[in-house]
């Protein structure tokens, strides 16, 4: 929780200076995991596009783990993405009303990416562009993945021409 001067404050309303440095050192989301039936079909959708936002495949018995290279020796950058068997056996199924967001570059790497996610298996659930319930400069796509996770991938970045901009004037 934070004070109006930016200073870390326990639950109490007191400073808190493990808590600022447990801060400083976590992230709020260490990894997101969604399931998948056929690992073969899940790695070429994911595949098409999470390496162009700096995420490393690592297969780990039969699953996938898409990570954030680190320097040898420095704490882990998160949050990973695991697609997985589900653990109870059965059948993998999309959670209603889930959906994991990746961040992109630009306007141009949504639209770029997404392309690849259609072309490997994907399924549009919304074309690249503005949303007018969104902010002006947030700019996203949406697919399902071949086994009906919705993802998302998106640029905010207020440098880029905006929905309410006019081009050309």
């Amino acid at each position: 929780m934070a004070a109006s001067d930016g200073a870390t404050l326990s639950f109490y309303g007191g400073p808190s200076p493990s808590l600022r440095l447990w801060e400083e050192n976590h992230k709020m989301i260490a990894y997101v995991t969604v399931g998948a039936d056929d690992i073969a079909k899940a790695e070429r959708f994911y595949s098409a596009f999470l390496p162009a936002l700096g995420y490393a495949l690592e297969e780990y018995q039969g699953d996938l783990s898409y990570i954030l290279p680190t320097e040898q020796g420095q704490p882990p950058v998160q949050p990973d993405f695991y697609v997985k068997s589900p653990f109870n056996g059965q059948s993998a199924s999309a959670g209603n009303g889930v959906m994991v967001a990746f961040q992109a570059r630009s306007q141009s790497q949504v639209s770029e990416l997404h392309g690849a996610a259609l072309a490997a298996g994907g399924s549009d659930d919304g074309q690249p562009g503005f949303r007018p319930i969104y902010g002006p400069h947030f700019y996203v796509g949406y697919l399902r993945d071949p086994h009906g996770n919705k993802i998302a991938l998106f640029s905010s970045d207020p440098n880029e021409p905006g929905r309410d901009d006019r081009r050309g004037s």
